[in-house]
């Protein structure tokens, strides 16, 4: 069972619709992983065995009698179909595509009947208990996921390092990187790259407002992938807001992200954003045979197919976001790694400009600090919050209507500038962080929350363009490097960055790189001995 677990979420959800293991088997597994692993990478607020138990007994159920009995349903047209139970493998496969597989959620979103702390110290000893499961919850849920558990993150989701005050005394629980437990595991997704990295489940619910997906990705050597805005809705009971945000996932290989993305890509009524809603997001089946470990010339072929496409890609190791961040040189080299790979292979590599200046990118603060600002905090309660969410909100307190319009404004015309120096290119390469995994409590600063701020720029200076500009944007774990004399290795994430839309290249790139410079699995955290 432990191998099953360590394989991809496509492996295990195969063998749960083949019966060749139960789904309550593989969740039994990844709840004892939970129990043993969690508490020392900080992963979870909360985990869920009753529910997903439950969960995984429907799954187990629904298997069996499609196997035993066909299925009966409605076509979008209308009509009655049956399928017989002949073709239960393709049917499963449309109807479980992640059968049995374990997913915890992150603690941002809402489960039915499950407690949510949002991070916030404020409501760790009285959640809020949801009465509905959110869209994204609902579409995991029914592609057959099983949820584990609530992930950690920090207050309402904002800093990009995971340390919330949610102990039993109010104590800092930091989400940590199994590559090094003094080491934060980054965020705000930090809980849920946490528990994938310590091998507790395959994949798992993360979301991306400033690049939280990809910040724990290259944190704990993971792929976390952005998708591009409007690709994944944050309905129906979710809003766009600024447009900053989108729903996502952390997992160890690109094929379980494809994967995970194909089950998300769901518009539901009301859609603000213009949807990119596209059933098979990835070819799928194509990309199976492309899974075997005995690829061969496929490499090639692969290689050849993006070659043919006239693929131009654009290298930037300079920072954007904060023009005064020192670019590690370990960090700088897994950008340069993957940009030399694809050359190697044939696609075409060049140097990317700057696409705006960092003056420019705090021309629309305003929206980080009001976004914060409408966040429901009764007077009286403000005091329990974080240092750096009170400094957000006394900020967005002092922002005009007209302020605010114009940052509006600013952020649009920043998205333009990106698509001037950028749309020549089908992706642009950058280091995913300015450096290694930041230690736990190193970016953190409660006395000075306007410094812990630009630290956090600093850590991060490429990341939010994604998020500003609506592209998609994957990071993979392509190097490791100690960075200390007799240090252990360390992750660095390459960044890919596409065109609006281009999520289907980005990830065909990022899977290109998979195949030719595979990445190890991260290393099984320590357990403490009692």
């Amino acid at each position: 069972m432990d191998a099953l677990l360590d394989s991809s979420a496509r492996d295990i959800a195969a063998a749960v619709r083949a019966r060749e293991v139960s789904a309550v088997e593989i969740t039994t597994a990844s709840l004892a992983r939970a129990d043993r692993l969690g508490p020392v990478v900080g992963a979870f607020v909360r985990v869920t065995p009753e529910l997903a138990l439950e969960q995984a007994s429907r799954v187990d159920e629904r298997v069996a009698a499609v196997r035993r009995n066909g299925y009966d349903g409605v076509a979008p047209d209308g009509e009655s179909v049956h399928v017989p139970a002949a073709d239960a493998d393709r049917l499963l496969a449309a109807l479980l595509p992640l059968a049995g597989v374990p997913c915890p959620i992150k603690d941002l979103n809402q489960v039915a009947g499950v407690p949510m702390s949002v991070g916030a110290a404020l409501l760790a000893a009285h959640p809020i208990v949801p009465d509905a499961d959110d869209g994204t919850v609902t579409l995991l849920r029914e592609a057959g996921t099983t949820m584990i558990g609530k992930t950690a993150t920090p207050e309402f989701g904002f800093p990009p390092y995971t340390e919330p005050r949610t102990g039993p005394g109010g104590e800092i629980v930091a989400a940590r990187t199994p590559w090094d437990l003094t080491r934060g595991a980054g965020g705000s997704s930090g809980g849920a790259a946490a528990a994938v990295a310590a091998g507790i489940a395959p994949i798992a619910h993360a979301s991306d407002g400033g690049g939280s997906v990809r910040i724990p990705a290259a944190s704990c050597g993971l792929v976390g992938f952005k998708p591009s805005r409007g690709r994944v809705s944050n309905g129906p009971l979710g809003v766009d807001g600024n447009g900053l945000a989108t729903q996502g996932v952390i997992t160890r290989s690109v094929l379980d992200a494809a994967l995970a993305l194909d089950v998300l890509c769901r518009a539901w009524p009301g859609e603000v954003v213009p949807s990119l809603d596209q059933r098979g997001l990835l070819p799928l089946l194509e990309y199976a045979e492309l899974a075997d470990p005995d690829y061969g010339g496929r490499l090639d072929a692969v290689a050849l197919g993006l070659r043919q496409r006239r693929l131009r890609l654009g290298i930037l190791t300079e920072p954007v976001v904060a023009g005064d961040a020192v670019v590690h040189p370990q960090a700088r080299a897994a950008a340069e790694r993957a940009a030399g790979v694809l050359e190697g292979l044939g696609l075409s590599v060049e140097p990317a400009p700057v696409p705006f200046t960092p003056q420019e990118w705090m021309a629309f603060m305003p929206l980080w600090s009001v976004g914060a600002l409408t966040l429901p905090v009764p007077d009286e309660a403000e005091p329990m919050l974080e240092p750096l969410t009170r400094w957000l909100r006394e900020i967005g307190r002092g922002v005009t209507g007209a302020q605010y319009a114009t940052a509006v404004a600013e952020a649009q015309r920043v998205a333009r500038a990106t698509a001037r120096a950028w749309d020549s290119f089908d992706a642009v390469i950058t280091p995913s962080l300015a450096g290694p995994p930041a230690p736990v409590g190193a970016i953190r600063n409660d006395a000075d929350p306007a410094r812990d701020f630009e630290d956090q720029k600093r850590f991060t200076p490429w990341t939010s363009i994604a998020n500003i500009c609506g592209r998609p944007s994957v990071s993979v774990p392509i190097h490791r490097a100690a960075v200390e004399d007799g240090g252990v290795e360390l992750p660095f994430g390459a960044m890919l960055t596409g065109r609006i839309g281009g999520d289907p290249t980005v990830l065909e790139l990022a899977r290109l790189l998979e195949l030719a410079d595979p990445w190890p699995a991260p290393p099984v955290p320590a357990v403490p001995v009692a």
